[in-house]
């Protein structure tokens, strides 16, 4: 839509109300610092009253199918008021963010679900917190894990929940000199993002020995459909290997489970095994990765 305008005439607030009146969801989302920086989205305009109530509204994000990361991305750009690229800066508008917020958790009605058994496990260590993820901007993995969590949990009929820790009084893992763990997580679909990042964050961290999750739910009887593990860029192998550890798995529970295993970070490792059509490697993490691992679960 505003593809058409000649850009000098972007830049006037007159143009972007003309073109609001008839913006999908999708582009108003996209737009919503520039219709800012212009002038057009300030506190109390008509222009914002109307745009705060397109984001508030359940059915139209869920007929735009507008996917809950990608609602996060934006929010977390909007509220830093600047952009990842360029110089481009603008005052935040209190009703908006919390409109997009809204948004975020509406997103929710848009996903369908995978329809099998899942366990997250979720990588809590330091790092989790440093940089952003670079498919999605303004998100760390931390943030984008925890809403993975979230999303599953609203979204999935009684998904697992489980992250790498260390016994107490350690680190752990590779580097930490003391044993792995997994614990349990109890995220419930009415909690809030904060709540849950805030859990995760206080949790003793562990390494993310990818075999854990498999090992934990054979021990525990847990029957599991496809494990998903959220990393920044650690994945490593303890005694047994992810891939022997899904087979046990499988073998024991008489499931042909699946495994995913996601470096939101990362520039390359090998977990699955290439010969398994029942493992996949995800390098890196966009607003296209979560549809790729649902279906990769359904199939």
């Amino acid at each position: 839509m505003s593809e058409c305008v000649p850009t000098p005439l972007l830049q006037l607030p007159e143009v972007w109300d003309a073109l609001l009146a008839a913006m999908p969801i999708t582009a108003v989302i996209r737009n919503l610092a520039t219709m800012t920086r212009v002038g057009l989205v300030v506190t109390a305009a008509s222009a914002t009253k109307h745009v705060a109530a397109l984001l508030r509204d359940p059915e139209r994000i869920r007929k735009a199918r507008v996917h809950p990361i990608a609602v996060l991305s934006a929010l977390m750009t909007y509220r830093s008021g600047h952009g990842v690229r360029g110089s481009n800066t603008w005052k935040p508008v209190a009703a908006i963010v919390d409109a997009l917020d809204a948004a975020f958790y509406a997103s929710f009605g848009a996903i369908e679900a995978s329809g099998k058994r899942m366990l997250l496990a979720l990588d809590v260590s330091g790092s989790m917190d440093a940089g952003t993820i670079a498919g999605v901007p303004n998100l760390t993995p931390r943030v984008a894990s925890a809403a993975m969590a979230l999303v599953t949990a609203s979204t999935e009929r009684d998904p697992s929940m489980v992250a790498f820790t260390s016994a107490s009084g350690g680190y752990g893992g590779k580097w930490g000199g003391g044993r792995s763990g997994i614990s349990t997580l109890s995220i419930s679909p009415r909690q809030r993002l904060d709540d849950v990042v805030n859990e995760v964050s206080g949790l003793p961290m562990g390494g993310t020995d990818c075999a854990l999750p498999m090992l934990w739910a054979q021990q525990h009887r847990v029957d599991v459909d496809t494990f998903c593990v959220y990393t920044d860029n650690e994945t490593w192998a303890g005694s047994v290997h992810p891939a022997q550890a899904l087979r046990d798995y499988r073998d024991a529970r008489g499931i042909p489970a699946k495994l995913v295993v996601v470096g939101m970070t990362s520039t390359g490792f090998s977990i699955a095994d290439p010969n398994d059509a029942g493992m996949i490697d995800v390098v890196g993490f966009d607003t296209s990765t979560p549809p790729v691992i649902a279906d990769f679960a359904r199939a």
